[in-house]
């Protein structure tokens, strides 16, 4: 399974990075503001910045609603460095508009996905990775596993290449479901990935293995 960075704190990508097992970074209008990155030319910059950093794929995410807006955008965008993936929304004009990138070779993300019609939908429209948002529907007491589950099975079923990228991954055992269910990508916060490194038995025989090599040294 990928792990991507859900964030555009350079701090956090530059981390995660360093770790060794970052595969890419996604990003969104809200992420970009928390960091105040504003306007269009410094947002542009900001992606570019963010693929300085990593050595695999950032989706950049369109703010048009309507198809020839996100074909300008999207264009742009992916103009912009070789490791942008162009991020579209789950409407109509997305899809359209996931189609025409997908015809012109350019990759796609398509974002706010929640239900596996939706998914089989992007993944027609020949979209690079389809992203359902697991912890957001998790918060309205729907499963979002279930949802993941759902349209790996739909995918197998008819060999889409499309690979399913889990969003709004909130903890660490969102990351382990996510595995075992056969997510090809993972996206979340720093936290989420660092969480997988915990566990108190390490801890402790670590501290046992230093103090015990410390009485055989005095």
């Amino acid at each position: 399974m990928k792990f991507f960075i859900d964030t555009a704190n350079l701090e956090d990508i530059a981390e995660a990075q360093a770790l060794g097992v970052l595969d890419g970074v996604t990003t969104n209008p809200s992420l970009m503001a928390k960091e105040g990155i504003t306007g269009a030319e410094n947002i542009l910059a900001h992606y570019q910045k963010i693929c300085d950093l990593v050595d695999g794929d950032v989706s950049a995410e369109v703010i048009s609603t309507d198809f020839e807006g996100m074909v300008e955008e999207g264009e742009k965008l992916a103009a912009l460095h070789p490791q942008i993936v162009v991020k579209l929304p789950l409407i109509a004009d997305g899809i359209k508009a996931c189609k025409y990138f997908s015809d012109k070779g350019i990759r796609t993300n398509v974002t706010l996905v929640f239900s596996a019609g939706q998914a089989l939908l992007a993944a027609k429209a020949g979209a690079t990775y389809v992203s359902p948002f697991l912890g957001r529907l998790d918060d309205i007491s729907t499963d979002g596993l279930h949802l993941i589950a759902e349209i790996r099975q739909i995918y197998d079923n008819y060999g889409f290449d499309t690979q399913i990228l889990a969003a709004s991954i909130r903890h660490t055992m969102h990351v382990i479901d996510c595995a075992k269910i056969g997510s090809d990508v993972m996206t979340g916060p720093l936290s989420s990935i660092k969480g997988l490194l915990k566990h108190p038995l390490t801890d402790i025989g670590l501290a046992k293995f230093l103090e015990d090599y410390k009485k055989g040294n005095q």
